[in-house]
């Protein structure tokens, strides 16, 4: 009888870790997981901090034909709609993100500070000479 009950303890471990990824996997397919049929369709595209607790956010919802860009005030307290707008096609997002007619705050970290040190960086070094 004493090797019957470990054995027994054994197989109740197995099957409550099989049942875990189980239950977890039937809770994300439920209504109770936060899973709906259109999961997929909205993706945040921008965010921009105004303070500590305020941000403009620019949200891409809808899929195809049905593509929305909504600019979107957030607070603590609320989420306002500012504006509603076309998204540009994939053509003119890839063209805009790094041409020559950029932003000097577009691009990496590392392109911004070369721009800012570009003239003064050669001139540092011939001073200290």
């Amino acid at each position: 009888m004493n090797s019957a009950m470990p054995m027994s303890a054994l197989l109740w471990f197995a099957a409550i870790v099989v049942m875990i990824p189980l239950a977890l996997w039937l809770l994300k397919r439920s209504p109770l997981g936060g899973s709906s049929s259109g999961a997929g369709s909205m993706r945040s595209v921008s965010s921009l901090p105004l303070s500590n607790t305020h941000r403009l956010l620019t949200v891409e919802v809808g899929q195809g034909d049905q593509r929305r860009w909504l600019v979107l005030g957030v607070t603590p307290h609320n989420i306002n709609l500012l504006h509603t707008m076309e998204p540009p096609t994939e053509a003119a997002a890839a063209g805009s993100s790094g041409g020559p007619g950029a932003s000097a705050t577009g691009g990496s970290f590392a392109q911004v500070l070369g721009r800012l040190r570009g003239p003064s960086a050669g001139s540092g070094s011939e001073r200290a000479n």
